[in-house]
């Protein structure tokens, strides 16, 4: 069996100094995938990862300070790739991918569109080339964990006032038509395969109190191709985990 957790960090050394080596300890994953590393080669504490018995593999944006993923784990993979050999995504260090066997995991982090009109166009962009890139992939290996932040409340039930909410990027008409193509493209959203009530949410603002009161958004998931469905034994998030102002979500897999 392997769990697997996703994590937007805000920032790996923010949420190292935030107590992260210890939580990760008491936690015991098989994989974590890491978004918002913000950090370059050398700079994410890899010896300590090491001891803990952790391979890190990252993906770092060009810019410093500035995006980038990684994934932590206990297995080695037969093979990182990094990126998805298109430099306009490339740059911001937005994709990485471990193979394991027959199981590929992807750790992603889709672009956010709040400022508005460039990066939103940019974000729309990502949106319909990620998903040709992983139809293409998916003709290789079948089998896709594509853990992330997606940056897109995908239900009405994954926001707080969705009525409120719906010229806000993150929950665009247009953004949410696309994660419903994607699911109906044969990817599964693995947490709703498990859990269907509402208020569940995996990042909260820091401004008004907004995570006490659980006024958040679902925008983190682990989505699955569909060979892999069957195998959903439980999915969740840690929502008591608070190194971010996201928090990280888990799926664990049967064998």
């Amino acid at each position: 069996m392997k769990r697997i957790l996703s994590y937007n960090v805000n920032g790996i050394r923010a949420a190292i100094k935030k107590g992260f080596m210890d939580w990760l300890v008491d936690e015991n994953p098989d994989v974590v995938c890491i978004q918002e590393t913000k950090a370059q080669p050398g700079e994410m504490s890899e010896d300590e990862f090491a001891n803990l018995g952790y391979h890190i593999y990252a993906h770092s944006a060009e810019k410093k300070g500035y995006s980038g993923v990684a994934i932590l784990t206990k297995e080695k993979p037969d093979q990182v790739v990094y990126g998805m050999n298109n430099p306009k995504y490339d740059a911001e260090g937005r994709v990485i991918r471990a193979d394991f066997g027959d199981l590929t995991v992807i750790s992603v982090y889709f672009p956010s569109g709040t400022t508005g009109g460039p990066r939103q166009v940019f974000k729309m962009d990502f949106l319909a080339d990620f998903h040709a890139w992983l139809n293409e992939l998916r003709k290789e290996r079948p089998n896709l964990v594509i853990s992330g932040d997606y940056n897109i409340c995908r239900l009405w039930i994954d926001i707080h006032n969705p009525e409120k909410q719906q010229k806000t990027s993150g929950f665009l008409p247009e953004e949410r038509e696309w994660f419903q193509q994607f699911v109906d493209d044969g990817y599964c959203d693995s947490f709703r395969e498990v859990v269907t009530e509402p208020h569940h949410y995996s990042w909260w603002s820091y401004r008004a109190g907004s995570r006490a009161r659980n006024k958040g958004w679902r925008i983190d998931y682990h989505l699955l191709s569909e060979p892999l469905k069957k195998k959903v034994k439980d999915a969740g998030i840690l929502s008591e985990v608070v190194h971010s102002d996201h928090c990280p979500v888990w799926v664990e897999l049967n064998d």
